[in-house]
């Protein structure tokens, strides 16, 4: 068994769409990161999204015990297209019915030169089981964002994406997933350290 603790990474206090878009995390929460160092496994390998705002927060909840892995690509967020740096409203104007679309049938829909729930969730799940058959019995911390989080959560919980997209997601919160073969049984979710 591996066990994945998904860490959110730090706030960016955009009020936009971000996803591919590199902008930084505010890290200036010291206590928190503490109690959230504190909180994950004192041996275990860190592997983050390449975005900065996932490798500036991998950095700052790294420990002595921890082995720092390639930042991986393929764990970034959602790719929104051009609705990247949009306000939602902006998006809603622009786009009405697809938007609607995106958040209450997420599947197949994708943004405008972005990507769906589902390109996005195998994307993911590359990554995992790449890295779960490469170090099988370990803990993993993966620092990450909100979409690839709630897809590692959609698959250990077996709902539809509608339903995980409900489930709060907390900057600097961990969700643990413990995976055996293909399957995922979710442990905490959403904890706040």
């Amino acid at each position: 068994m591996t066990t994945w603790h998904w860490v959110r990474h730090g706030p960016t206090h955009q009020k936009a769409f971000v996803g591919w878009r590199d902008v930084p995390a505010d890290l200036s929460d010291t206590a928190q990161i503490a109690r959230l160092r504190a909180h994950l496994p004192a041996e275990a390998l860190l592997v983050s999204s390449d975005l900065v705002r996932a490798t500036a927060t991998a950095d700052a909840v790294s420990g002595d015990g921890h082995r720092r892995l390639p930042h991986e690509p393929d764990l970034r967020e959602i790719h929104f297209g051009a609705w990247d740096g949009m306000h939602f409203s902006d998006v809603a104007a622009r786009d009405p019915e697809l938007s609607r679309l995106f958040w209450e049938q997420p599947g197949d829909i994708s943004a405008p030169e972005g990507e769906s729930w589902n390109r996005t969730s195998l994307r993911v799940e590359k990554v995992v089981q790449r890295i779960s058959a490469e170090f099988p019995g370990k803990h993993i911390i993966a620092v990450a964002h909100f979409g690839v989080i709630l897809t590692q959560l959609q698959r250990a919980l077996q709902v539809a994406p509608y339903d995980t997209l409900a489930q709060p997601i907390d900057n600097l919160s961990v969700t643990s997933i413990t995976r055996e073969g293909g399957n995922g049984i979710a442990g905490v979710i959403n904890h706040l350290p």
